[in-house]
């Protein structure tokens, strides 16, 4: 892939999932390009839940005004919100598990065709443990994956079959990637959108899994 169009940024992807946000809703953002979509969110009435604890997340603070007690699931410090409630872990997952977060919005290491979802380990490397994603794909009312299309090496990251450990399976909705916008549908992924300057020809090209 070396070479090739590189599409969306990282910053132009968290705009384009926060685009699938809708007024009420609440929504756990993961860790990685996902926690962007806070400063995306704009006029909207979108309540943000972490999983350590906090519902009510404000976009990422200004150099100089970061508070060290307030952080996110990923360990960034964050802003609250005149609204913003503070409880224990036990309490934010029975919000997730009991489907009370309308959406997600995760990274992935790997996505399948059938919405397989792989995005907490590579065998042999150290790992801390799944965090709350297991919880999150199994719980909330739609899973979007938000990731770069390929691999460092260029190797598609969207496939046939998951090779790493599972997540959850058949969990993932939308995928996002800087190539354009996916859906998981009947018998394979239906292309939404390319991103700008990137065709049709190209997100296929990139793209392991079957599109139909």
């Amino acid at each position: 892939m070396a070479g090739e169009v590189k599409g969306w940024d990282r910053n132009q992807m968290a705009a384009r999932a926060a685009e699938e946000l809708k007024d009420g809703m609440y929504v756990n953002l993961g860790i990685g390009i996902p926690t962007l979509v806070a400063n995306y969110v704009g006029d909207k009435d979108i309540t943000l839940q972490s999983e350590n604890g906090m519902l009510g997340m404000g976009p990422f603070p200004y150099e100089g005004d970061e508070d060290p007690d307030l952080i996110n699931a990923g360990k960034q410090t964050i802003t609250e919100l005149a609204r913003t409630s503070y409880f224990d872990s036990a309490t934010s997952f029975g919000m997730i598990r009991g489907g009370k977060i309308a959406a997600a919005i995760l990274g992935a290491m790997e996505v399948a065709e059938n919405g397989d979802l792989a995005n907490w380990m590579i065998p042999g490397k150290l790992v801390k443990g799944m965090g709350g994603a297991m919880d999150l794909v199994a719980g909330v009312g739609k899973v979007i994956v938000v990731m770069d299309h390929t691999n460092k090496h260029g190797d598609s990251k969207v496939l046939k079959a998951c090779t790493l450990p599972l997540t959850g399976k058949g969990v993932v909705d939308r995928i996002i990637t800087n190539l354009g916008v996916l859906d998981v549908a009947p018998g394979g992924l239906r292309i939404v959108e390319t991103a700008e300057g990137v065709t049709e020809e190209k997100l296929r090209a990139a793209t392991e899994a079957t599109i139909v």
